[in-house]
């Protein structure tokens, strides 16, 4: 099956279990992010983080709508040999000029999705247009934080190469589903960024070194662990499904030793640092006269006790 057609049934799956690195992580990181931008920039981002936090995942819905937005979401670094990202160059033009452009498109496109919304937020920033600074910001964030999951990185994104069928909701919904809330999730402050595309290219990389390790624990695990443990009926919300048990799951997330955690925790950084770079390069435009409804005091309250947790390294529950 065409792995654009698979990516749309697992996204209409995970609307209908709202619950996966493609809706609960993506809420919490790009929410969280907000919490890491200067004081020059945050009380923007603050008065509308319900928003950012809303369409985190438009760009998944968006895929139902656009079929040139399945690949923007992952990059198929196995693809281009043992040293890909020797083999790849990191200029669009340079990369169509080596490989057919039909070629990238199916393998993906994610470090370069990155650099278009970086581009887009610069110019948003720079055109004190509101509208597009926070679509640009919830989409860069998006792909920023699909940047950080291993199984993007690679042909064998759910394990289907080698009998593992599964795995990629197992890492990127069933473990932050049981997990998350208990990851320490301050990362400090947003920093500068002097090359949006290199740094792309790096957390690609980066990410494309767990790809072993994630198949490798799972495949050494179910080897060792009864089958007949290894799932169980799970509600979400009002379905009972089938689904990685408690045990099994808490089994992988132990070998991994932190990793969901660190990739959360890289993305909410990751994030915050795209958006601030992007701000620093459009000039730091004065964003608080963007700024349509001034937050209320019980806002203001609430925001202050979730910004309060974040220091703590804790995630307010978002329903």
């Amino acid at each position: 099956m065409n792995r654009r057609i698979i990516l749309s049934i697992t996204g209409i799956c995970l609307i209908m279990l709202c619950s996966s690195w493609g809706f609960f992580a993506h809420y919490r990181i790009n929410r969280l992010a907000v919490f890491t931008l200067p004081k020059a920039m945050s009380g923007f981002y603050k008065a509308n983080i319900d928003y950012i936090t809303e369409h985190a995942v438009s760009p998944d819905k968006r895929r139902y709508v656009d079929s040139s937005e399945a690949p923007r979401h992952f990059f198929d670094a196995d693809h281009y040999g043992k040293k890909p990202f020797e083999a790849m160059p990191k200029k669009w033009k340079d990369a169509v000029a080596k490989y057919p452009k039909d070629t990238i498109i199916k393998y993906g496109t994610v470090p370069w999705a990155i650099q278009y919304q970086y581009y887009r937020l610069v110019r948003a920033f720079k055109a004190h247009d509101t509208t597009d600074i926070l679509n640009a910001s919830a989409y860069l964030g998006h792909y920023i934080a699909d940047a950080h999951v291993p199984l993007h990185l690679t042909q064998n994104y759910n394990g289907q190469l080698t009998g593992q069928t599964g795995t990629h909701a197992l890492w990127e919904s069933r473990l932050p589903e049981l997990f998350a809330d208990h990851y320490n999730y301050y990362v400090g402050k947003a920093r500068y960024i002097d090359n949006p595309l290199n740094e792309a290219f790096r957390i690609c990389k980066a990410t494309y070194k767990r790809v072993d390790t994630v198949l490798r624990f799972e495949r050494i695990l179910n080897k060792t662990y009864p089958q007949d443990k290894k799932y169980e009926l799970v509600q979400h919300g009002k379905r009972q499904i089938s689904d990685y048990s408690v045990a099994y799951s808490q089994a992988y997330h132990k070998m991994l030793k932190g990793m969901v955690a660190r990739q959360m925790r890289s993305s909410i950084l990751s994030v915050g640092s795209f958006w601030y770079s992007a701000w620093v390069d459009a000039g730091q435009p004065d964003l608080d006269k963007l700024i349509a409804t001034p937050l209320s005091h019980e806002q203001k309250t609430k925001l202050l006790q979730e910004e309060a947790l974040y220091r703590l390294g804790k995630a307010p529950v978002i329903k």
